[in-house]
């Protein structure tokens, strides 16, 4: 365990999906920061920008400003690098996926989150790494939980194709009086009549924009997940196989250097009870499968190896 001093130098890097999301706490969050220690502030518009950041980052410390999502990111890329060992990342979370970052024990709240960068301390902890350079912190679960939305998050729906709500289907006419093509302002309708038949318009399409803003974009529906023929090893002992459907699967890091297995297989007539092992290496195979690990959604694969790298990297927590 290390002691974070409050005289680091710091690169703070802003996620864009935190800056749209809340745009206050990540002004309040870079404040505490910039006041308690040398701050370089980066505003990476897209993952090459995110990961240009981190790799000129220097001597400083990353510090992510951003969702589960921007944490991921930041490990998977110092991961790629082989540069988790020797550097900790700190985190304050802002966003709407969050889960990770508090079973990680990191606060939730700008202002705590800030203090807990400057005053924290450096915790190493287990993570699991596959075959393919992939990482997961906190939990993997074979089906993705939630296959049917978590495939893709809810959508902003756009639109800049509606127009202001001073103007609606204005064909590019200057004035209210009711071009051919278009409906003018709100407030008339046709050749500039007004009254009854502009109100009745004007809450229609007050109506429609309300239900569009509210409504996400639809996404291809995906079929709940049903029982797969999975084979599980852990530690080259084979767990279950084949020829035992199973409902669910889940890895999570941190059990002394090991990582928890649960393998709930299907019941048939009497409630089939869960097998619970510990290990360092587990190697699920079979069909196509998707998985999810923290916050992403992985797949298809036919086979994929996770091993428990112990202390593999290290982030900032409340002392």
């Amino acid at each position: 365990m290390t002691e974070v001093a409050a005289s680091d130098q710091l690169l703070v890097v802003i996620d864009p999906v935190a800056r749209r999301t809340d745009g206050e706490s990540v002004r309040i969050a870079k404040d505490v920061l910039s006041a308690g220690a040398a701050t370089k502030v980066c505003l990476p518009e897209g993952p090459e920008e995110f990961a240009r950041a981190l790799a000129r980052r220097g001597s400083r410390r990353p510090v992510v400003v951003g969702d589960d999502r921007a944490l991921l990111r930041a490990v998977s890329l110092l991961h790629r690098q082989r540069e988790l060992a020797g550097c900790g990342v700190s985190l304050v979370p802002v966003g709407g996926v969050l889960s990770l970052a508090r079973a990680l024990g990191v606060p939730v709240g700008a202002v705590a989150a800030a203090r807990a960068v400057l005053d924290g301390v450096e915790r190493r902890l287990d993570l699991l790494v596959d075959e393919s350079d992939g990482v997961v912190l906190g939990a993997l679960r074979i089906p993705p939980v939630g296959a049917g939305g978590g495939m893709r998050g809810a959508e902003e729906v756009d639109m800049g194709g509606v127009g202001s709500f001073g103007r609606f289907g204005d064909s590019g006419s200057s004035g209210g009086s009711g071009g051919s093509g278009g409906f003018g302002s709100f407030g008339s309708f046709g050749g500039g009549a007004s009254g009854l038949g502009g109100h009745a318009w004007l809450r229609t399409c007050q109506s429609l924009v309300r239900t569009l803003a509210a409504r996400p974009a639809r996404v291809a529906s995906v079929p709940g997940p049903g029982p797969s023929r999975l084979r599980v090893e852990v530690d080259g002992v084979t767990l279950v196989d084949l020829d035992q459907p199973v409902e669910a699967v889940s890895v999570t890091p941190g059990v002394a250097g090991g990582a928890e297995v649960e393998v709930r297989p299907v019941s048939v007539g009497a409630e089939a009870s869960p097998l619970r092992v510990v290990g360092r290496r587990v190697t699920v195979s079979g069909a196509d499968f998707r998985y999810r690990a923290d916050s992403v959604v992985s797949g298809p694969v036919r086979t994929r190896t996770w091993t428990v790298r112990e202390g593999g990297w290290g982030l900032t927590l409340p002392s």
